[in-house]
């Protein structure tokens, strides 16, 4: 890798330092509790120019440019801050106050941002807030810089894309349990910051770990062309749906020339399948988007900044930048489609697609947070699924009974840890890795299993060039020595998120937690009555599912509950509480009161710390083919 690129150019460097107002090298932020929200100091303390072996020397190259923290300006009346968490805050100054786009993910972060733009140029009020898109490190921090009561009175307006809140709602909610612990790998929550664990994030240090919390928006950009004056700022916007993400926008400030790009524009290649998982996204319709940024204002843009790294300047130079992000989104599709339709399986096709020397030489095309890998793979589950066409792995054996087969069949685990050796030795690591897995989910108790799978994660991690594929190879091997630790994680569970949930979704998510085993043959009917919203609902509990549907006419029901919406997020934080609601009035039964014990005694209970790298708790039977 060190001979492959050109080390000696840097221009991202300058671009990184230019229009530095205020440097923060020794950041630490804190919680009111003492506890640390966002360290930037632990990396000075080893971040130094050249990579050591322990680290690809690509990805230390981005992991120094992404290390340069505090107060920029990008041109007079823009300004950013940047290293104060994943995502870059940008400022812009308005007629009367201040205008932020994308205010990070936790307050306390976003807190001490908006401190420093006020020290160092002068206290302002902030008079709008702009969401570029419903990812929560672009929005999680707003109560940091504006609160509730700002927007209530009027005084801040709060501007995202058309379906901001509904695309908040559905990402995080769901499997929002499953994202949050496979985001502990994908961002290296739980790893030690150092040259032998997690450096970067390949899209910025990593995730502030502190209180998130979410206003709703009080105006939305519903297409593309719509213009809008924010205290005295024009603002041209460009809609992006199914692009970076399901509801994204991107603008244009012609005072300044300046494009705003959110995270359709990166300093590296993108996820097209997050790790930490989520919906695919769409390649196709990305590059389409980024085309037409150009065919709308790349004549007139002389800068660009986005929610993530440094700016961009010069015209040519900018649509240089747009035109080829734009063709790399484009090559990983076509070229994923053209090998797809020749017959090749996903695994072959991830092995044979390569950026070509035009698109893969810029820096800002490397696979520093996506890569050609995982993308490729991605692009192929959108259009064909997980499945190869090979009726070999038309129903394969789950991790624990497949382990225990591969196992048998080398002749026991003293063989297979003897070829992992020899495969670790020769430095075939992804085949020691894949081999040693049969054994450690067959045996996951097997400590000398344990270890050398540890050590091959780490030779995996230390040589790839992609941030979250070192943090979790690392995090992985952490996990393997040292068993599961959660407790100093972020979280986006929060009081705003769970109000920014629709009733329909609450009920979905009900529904998703029923154990459908407990509950054969139970049979159960709730009509649920709200005074604030006014609606009702009919649901019911029967063939093992949990159903609910909003009705107008008379209900047949076990139970009629009459409550607001505030009484539902109560019950819903601490289901203990519907005896002190009722009696104090928030709740009001109707029928047999203990058909609401009988339903939530039938719900799991989610944990964000379930094994990932040896087989989950309670080994699953494999499926009878007869029955599946």
């Amino acid at each position: 890798m060190a001979v492959t690129m050109d080390f000696s150019d840097r221009q991202d460097f300058v671009d990184a330092n230019r229009g530095l107002i205020a440097a923060t090298p020794d950041l630490v932020v804190k919680a009111e509790n003492g506890k640390t929200v966002w360290d930037m100091q632990v990396y000075r303390n080893f971040l130094k120019e050249e990579a050591p072996d322990t680290v690809n020397p690509s990805l230390w190259r981005q992991a120094l440019l992404n290390s340069k923290t505090g107060l920029y300006e990008v041109v007079d009346g823009i300004y950013q801050v940047r290293g104060f968490d994943l995502t870059t805050m940008s400022v812009i100054r308005g007629k009367t106050g201040w205008i932020i786009i994308d205010p990070l993910t936790m307050t306390e972060v976003s807190q001490a941002a908006l401190e420093l733009v006020n020290r160092e140029l002068g206290e302002r009020p902030v008079s709008a807030v702009i969401y570029t898109h419903s990812h929560p490190d672009h929005f999680g921090g707003v109560k940091g810089v504006i609160s509730q009561q700002d927007v209530d009175s009027g005084k801040t307006r709060v501007i995202a894309p058309a379906h901001f809140m509904e695309h908040v709602a559905s990402e995080m909610a769901l499997a929002g349990n499953a994202m949050s612990r496979r985001a502990q790998y994908m961002h290296g929550v739980l790893l030690p910051r150092g040259p032998r664990q997690q450096v970067d994030n390949g899209l910025g240090k990593g995730v502030a770990i502190g209180t998130f919390t979410l206003i709703e928006p009080t105006e939305y950009i519903t297409h593309t062309d719509q213009s809008m004056d924010i205290d005295g700022v024009r603002f041209e916007f460009q809609l992006t749906p199914e692009a970076e993400a399901d509801t994204e926008i991107m603008m244009y400030l012609p005072q300044f020339k300046a494009l705003m790009g959110a995270e359709n524009l990166n300093a590296a290649m993108h996820n097209i399948l997050t790790p930490r998982g989520a919906k695919v996204r769409d390649p196709l319709n990305w590059s389409k988007s980024l085309d037409e940024t150009l065919a709308l204002f790349g004549d007139r843009i002389e800068v660009v900044f986005t929610s993530h790294y440094w700016p961009r300047w010069g015209k040519e130079n900018v649509k240089n930048y747009i035109a080829k992000q734009r063709d790399m989104l484009k090559y990983l599709h076509d070229q994923t489609l053209r090998l797809i339709n020749q017959g090749y399986k996903m695994d072959e096709i991830a092995e044979r697609v390569k950026l070509p020397e035009s698109l893969g030489s810029e820096w800002f095309n490397r696979g520093y947070y996506g890569n050609v890998t995982h993308n490729v793979k991605g692009v192929y589950q959108r259009y064909m699924g997980f499945w190869s066409g090979n009726p070999a792995n038309l129903h394969p054996l789950p991790p624990h009974e497949l382990g225990t087969q591969y196992v048998d069949a080398f002749g026991g685990s003293k063989v297979i840890l003897e070829k992992t050796r020899e495969a670790y030795g020769r430095g075939d690591y992804r085949w020691a890795a894949t081999l040693l897995n049969h054994l450690v989910m067959a045996e996951p108790e097997n400590t000398e299993a344990r270890m050398l799978q540890a050590d091959i994660f780490e030779q995996l991690g230390y040589q790839t060039e992609n941030g979250p594929w070192r943090n979790i190879y690392l995090s992985g091997a952490l996990e393997l020595r040292n068993g599961i630790d959660t407790s100093n994680s972020p979280t986006t569970a929060s009081p705003d998120l769970l109000r920014a949930l629709s009733i329909e979704q609450i009920f979905d998510i009900l529904a998703v937690r029923l154990n459908g085993p407990k509950a054969d043959g139970v049979q159960l009917a709730i009509e649920w009555q709200f005074t604030d919203p006014n609606k009702r609902y009919a649901m019911t509990l029967e063939h093992s599912v949990l159903r609910h549907r909003a009705v107008t006419g008379d209900v047949e029901a076990d139970l009629a509950i009459t409550l607001d919406r505030n009484a539902l997020n109560r019950l819903l934080v601490q289901p203990g509480s519907l005896a002190a609601q009722v009696d104090g009035g928030a709740i009001q039964l109707s029928g047999d009161p203990k058909t609401l014990a009988k339903l939530f005694s039938l719900l799991d209970s989610f944990s964000a710390d379930f094994n990932v790298v040896t087989p989950a708790k309670g080994v699953i039977e494999p499926v009878n083919i007869a029955e599946g």
